[in-house]
């Protein structure tokens, strides 16, 4: 019998991923489908359940649903403690295991994907959400020379880099106190971008072969990477690869197997530049 997977979200329709876990099931010779289900923003618990009693196997969760499915899960990895939320469900066991795979699609798009290896860098990560915190540790595991997390207001920044004390040392603030500083890699993990904003940054923050790396992800340059070309980034990247990524260490955690991503970034890529 096909396996049944899908991807929980409010809104939903927009999702790539069904294309994604389309392309990895063909490539990887599994009898999977996938759908993009919208759960209502006060029933998620109830979908989830209702997806799994119907012999769903497992779940993606986007926003805003994935603070909600970590408090869902009867069991999680160790990066999902650590990031506070989970965006992949699975029902294979007793229960609902939750993992989170975010942070580890970040840093192979990075090392992988575009060649930068994170180990040495000073590394300056924009936003103190949960798209911040499910990216920390792995940043911290590639051993920079320095983490600064930067959020509009000091004290959330100031909160997370606390929570992370035991893996490493990490500076935070507000922007301003980045002022002076130079970076390699600059991680916008803020929603500035979907709202079409800017950051109040410092001029000056970019080193000379940095690289200004994007979460979201759309047609054209976004405001966040706009900003950085005009202040001197030597590289720019969006979240695309990010998305494929992180759905491919699902695809594992799911099947046993990791498809290759190359082939499906490129079908996205010139699907958003076409």
């Amino acid at each position: 019998m096909t396996d049944r997977y899908c991807v929980l979200g409010n809104p939903v329709a927009h999702s790539r991923s069904p294309v994604i876990h389309a392309r990895f099931a063909t490539q990887c010779g599994q009898d999977i489908a996938y759908d993009a289900i919208l759960a209502p923003l006060d029933g998620f618990a109830a979908t989830v359940r209702q997806f799994a009693a119907a012999g769903g196997k497992g779940a993606n969760v986007t926003v805003p649903f994935k603070e909600e499915a970590f408090r869902l899960c009867t069991q999680r990895s160790q990066r999902a403690e650590r990031a506070g939320a989970v965006n992949t469900l699975d029902f294979s066991g007793d229960g609902i295991f939750g993992d989170n795979t975010d942070g580890a699609g970040l840093v192979r798009d990075i090392e992988s994907n575009l060649g930068l290896a994170l180990s040495g860098r000073r590394i300056l990560l924009l936003g103190a959400g949960g798209a911040a915190r499910g990216v920390i540790a792995p940043l911290l595991a590639c051993r920079p020379a320095s983490l600064f997390i930067a959020n509009r207001g000091a004290d959330r920044a100031e909160s997370l880099a606390r929570q992370f004390a035991d893996i490493a040392a990490v500076d935070a603030g507000n922007f301003a106190k980045t002022t002076g500083q130079i970076f390699d890699v600059v991680i916008n993990a803020t929603s500035a971008s979907l709202a079409g904003e800017s950051l109040p940054l410092p001029t000056r923050i970019y080193a000379p072969d940095s690289l200004a790396y994007d979460m979201m992800y759309g047609k054209g340059e976004t405001p966040f990477l706009a900003q950085a070309r005009q202040q001197g980034a030597g590289r720019l990247a969006d979240g695309l690869g990010m998305l494929v990524e992180q759905a491919a260490e699902a695809f594992l955690v799911w099947r046993g197997v990791r498809p290759e991503t190359a082939p499906v970034l490129a079908e996205l890529r010139a699907q958003l530049t076409s």
